[in-house]
């Protein structure tokens, strides 16, 4: 795993202001990862509570954007020239108990693999946002997973994704 403490403090405060992009160029990263997989250079970033993930054709954003409509679709699908992209959201409120206890595996799932991100914010060491990527067979050769976690301490919400990238 690769982890930083985070010098920057939120900026997004709650799960409903994260807002999700296929089109954005670089934001400014508060720590950056680069890691070969599948053959492709694949940049894992965090940005504030958010992250960006560059792979292939895909510059996925999820973050508190201006002017963006808030909210991160359940699913997005995209044929891209060679892949097929397909995107997962889910945003969950938990218990102080049941969200400490997720926190925990998410940072032992960070831990554990090789390819992974992982920011702990000041204030609470529950305030997270974790990158992890794999490579996956695919019918026509390897493809990407990616999985990450943005975690909201002050109110118990974890927004978990899941994306593939697979060549086609």
């Amino acid at each position: 795993m690769y982890a930083v403490s985070l010098v920057a403090p939120y900026l997004d405060t709650d799960a409903d202001q994260l807002c999700f992009s296929l089109d954005l160029m670089e934001r400014p990263a508060l720590a950056e990862r680069v890691v070969s997989l599948g053959g492709l250079d694949v940049r894992l970033r965090l940005l504030g509570a958010s992250h960006q993930v560059f792979a292939g054709p895909v510059r996925e954003t999820v973050a508190c954007l201006q002017g963006a409509v808030r909210g991160l679709p359940e699913t997005c699908t995209r044929q891209l020239p060679g892949w097929d992209y397909d995107f997962g959201a889910t945003t969950r409120r938990l218990t102080p108990e049941e969200f400490s206890a997720e926190v925990a595996q998410v940072l032992g799932q960070a831990t554990d693999s090789e390819h992974s991100l992982c920011g702990v914010f000041p204030g609470s060491p529950e305030a997270v946002t974790a990158v992890v990527v794999e490579t996956v067979e695919g019918p026509y050769g390897a493809g990407l997973v990616w999985r990450t976690w943005h975690t909201y301490p002050q109110n118990g919400q974890i927004v978990s994704t899941y994306s593939q990238l697979e060549a086609r």
